[in-house]
């Protein structure tokens, strides 16, 4: 059964969606099952994968709206053990839809039920806000990884997010887990980012990611190629930081360990 992961802060701009394609693809090379499911309207996870957004014809919109199979929604990306369940710019009016459903809160857990036996892992690219999408996601999910970029007002508006984390726990999903802040768009050449590393680790403590995501050219120009950064470039340092966090995020979750019949030897 997989781990359901979303991927949220309502601030734009911190590397979500980047990491949420990186890292699902970083953790399918260490061959694990992934299905990462763009949940942002601006679709750029499906993009970012090499899908043209004009032919996509069904995606998690219909699964949340119309109680589409995911299953029949689900594209095969040319990463092993990599599928995806695309976005579209429908989303954009789910929200409004959504209010009055019953159970609006949870469509997105009840639609993932019905795959998260085929997956080890699935990671839901949040919007950048802190509206009933992200609700969903947060509700269907057993942890978040929160991107924070290490910029001045990095901590801006973390209390928000943090806050709606602790009503989503007491109300709608118990279980919910805050996985790590992951520190993105790291310069090693700025103290500014230094000194935004030390205050994250300085109030989060333990709960912040060790891999840091630095700048990296060949990570910005990946998307455009439709590809992620270790397929365009598996030598660059952002290929090499994705790897390293999907690692982390495995040991994390005790998922590296050898299984007993791996450990005879005939």
């Amino acid at each position: 059964m997989a781990k359901i992961i979303s991927l949220a802060n309502q601030k734009g701009g911190v590397g979500k969606t980047t990491t949420a394609i990186n890292l699902a693809a970083s953790l399918s090379v260490l061959e694990k099952k992934v299905l990462l499911i763009d949940a942002d309207p601006q679709a750029n996870a499906t993009s970012g994968l090499g899908f043209d957004l004009n032919t996509i014809k069904t995606s998690i919109y219909e699964c949340i709206i119309d109680e589409v199979n995911p299953q029949d929604v689900v594209l095969k990306t040319e990463v092993k053990n990599l599928d995806l369940i695309p976005s579209h710019i429908d989303l954009v009016g789910a929200e409004i839809e959504m209010l009055s459903m019953p159970n609006r809160e949870k469509m997105l857990k009840q639609a993932l039920e019905k795959v998260k036996n085929n997956y080890d892992f699935i990671l839901i690219d949040c919007s950048p806000s802190l509206g009933l999408l992200v609700v969903n996601a947060l509700t269907a999910s057993d942890s978040v990884i929160i991107p924070v970029q290490t910029e001045y007002f990095a901590l801006e508006g973390l209390g928000k997010l943090l806050n709606t984390i602790k009503i989503i726990q007491s109300r709608l999903n118990k279980e919910l887990d805050i996985e790590g802040f992951l520190l993105t768009m790291y310069d090693t050449r700025l103290n500014l980012s230094n000194q935004v590393v030390e205050e994250v680790r300085k109030h989060f403590d333990d709960m912040v990611f060790d891999t840091l995501i630095q700048r990296n050219v060949k990570l910005s120009e990946a998307p455009s190629y439709g590809k992620p950064v270790i397929m365009h470039d598996a030598a660059s340092k952002g290929a090499e930081n994705y790897l390293n966090l999907a690692r982390e995020l495995l040991q994390r979750n005790n998922m590296t360990s050898i299984d007993e019949a791996d450990k005879v030897i005939e």
